[in-house]
């Protein structure tokens, strides 16, 4: 089993992985179906018009997550990693007011979003909680094209058929392409990962850099993973330097800004209490997701939902731990993405799926384990780490108030980084020896988000999202 770093961060846009990349995401791989459907088929009907529905967590926080803008936007062609939400606004403006996209390679497609855009909340899809349908029309009204879409977390999208495959297959299946490659040391589970490290000498951190290199010379993927390092700095930066409100009707304040310039403030006049390094970790992932609440650009990690997490661990490793290193930092993002790929192929990352155990607890797992391996803790210790911070995050549900990445969510990153460092650093203090292997852990969370009730699992129908102030 193989999933490349860049699989688990993507560079995009926020609110939600799930719910606005992915579904953005999909709607652009549409509009290349439609492009190989007419060439394939010159005689066929030629489309003229489009319609979408959303159904399960899609449709009850679509809305709150920005559905709907990013289906329009990725009917207009526009795709999450290159999206300009300058450009963004003035397309979506424009689609409302022509009720019609023109994308490349293609004629103009009617499509009206308030009436061609349809939130489902009465049908659930089979495959997955975060279903979509698209359909395109000839100008008769006849069905040229349908197919349906799962945005399974991460800002990963499958048919429904490769969602099948891989399902009866086994992930193997559906990422055979992959295998093809020959990668060194393809591990599929943490025992795995381990046993590969004891058989070759290498560490987790060199194990997964010979994997990425299998498929792309060194330069290359070094100044990839420096751009994911960057986009995470850039985030925090932006975070922490602008105030106001975000939107979405909830009237939520940014914070991150005021809280730096108090530890700020603090640290200058050495009035600094020890437990002060919570609120630095804290106000780097609460400065991410302020940003993703209000649609700026983030790095999946491994979930929208759960950006603030890594970037927070690691901004605190290279600023305040003692022996930082650029080299070092790399490893931290690698050892972090081995453990997400783990956790992705054997349980899931999805609010929707799982609940936020899969978004801020994978992230917290993979934030300790990036931190214990760059503070030069063993592969069995890296590991340890990972399972501290994934079992202390069992059970956690995703419950957005109005449907918004907000409320707990900014706050919960925060809390996600103050577990991460806690659980490496317990992990450093042993020999990495301990009773629950993170294989066990990772299959308890999935157990636990199968036997979940749906209303706590980012549908906002239970929980923090229904007790709400009065006033």
């Amino acid at each position: 089993m193989f999933l490349s770093i860049f699989d688990i961060f993507k560079i995009g846009i926020g609110p939600s992985s799930s719910h606005t990349m992915g579904p953005m995401t999909a709607a652009a791989r549409f509009l290349d179906d439609l492009r190989g459907a007419r060439d394939r088929e010159p005689g066929a009907g030629t489309a003229a018009a489009l319609t979408c529905s959303l159904h399960g967590s899609l449709a009850f926080t679509g809305k709150g997550h920005a559905t709907d803008r990013a289906v329009i936007l990725g009917l207009c062609g526009l795709r999450p990693d290159t999206l300009d939400p300058d450009q963004a606004a003035r397309i979506e403006a424009e689609l409302t007011r022509r009720k019609q996209v023109t994308p490349q390679g293609l004629p103009p497609l009617a499509f009206d979003p308030a009436a061609d855009l349809i939130f489902d909340y009465d049908r659930t899809l089979p495959g997955h909680a975060n279903g979509m349908i698209l359909r395109a029309f000839d100008g008769a009204g006849n069905l040229c094209l349908e197919e349906t879409y799962y945005s399974i977390g991460g800002g990963f999208v499958m048919t429904e058929r490769e969602l099948a495959a891989a399902r009866h297959g086994g992930a193997a299946a559906f990422h055979a392409r992959k295998e093809e490659v020959g990668y060194p040391y393809p591990f599929g589970s943490a025992a795995e990962m381990l046993q590969m490290g004891r058989a070759s000498g290498k560490s987790i951190a060199e194990m997964k850099w010979a994997n990425e290199l299998a498929v792309m010379p060194q330069p290359a993927l070094q100044k990839r993973v420096d751009a994911i390092r960057a986009a995470m700095e850039a985030c925090i930066r932006r975070g922490l330097r602008i105030e106001g409100e975000l939107p979405g009707g909830l009237r939520v304040k940014r914070r991150a800004r005021a809280i730096h310039n108090q530890l700020q403030a603090e640290a200058s006049r050495n009035i600094t209490q020890p437990h002060t390094v919570n609120d630095w970790l804290s106000v780097y992932a609460m400065a991410v997701n302020e940003e993703n609440a209000a649609g700026g650009r983030v790095v999946t990690a491994p979930t929208n939902g759960a950006a603030g997490v890594i970037p927070s661990v690691l901004h605190y490793y290279r600023n305040h731990c003692i022996g930082a290193t650029e080299a070092r930092a790399r490893d931290f993002l690698m050892v972090a993405a081995a453990i997400g790929g783990l956790i992705k192929h054997n349980a899931s990352i999805s609010g929707a799926e799982v609940g936020c155990q899969g978004e801020v607890g994978s992230a917290a797992a993979m934030a300790a384990a990036g931190l214990c391996a760059a503070l030069g803790g063993t592969n069995a210790q890296v590991e340890n780490a990972a399972e501290i911070a994934l079992e202390h995050h069992l059970g956690m549900t995703c419950d957005p108030a109005g449907g918004l990445v907000q409320v707990p969510c900014i706050e919960r990153n925060g809390l996600g980084a103050i577990k991460a460092v806690s659980a490496a650093s317990l992990s450093l203090r042993g020999d990495g020896t301990h009773f629950m292997p993170l294989d066990n852990c990772i299959e308890a969370m999935r157990q636990t988000g199968l036997d979940m009730n749906t209303r706590y699992k980012e549908t906002s129908l239970g929980g923090l999202a229904v007790n709400l102030p009065e006033c």
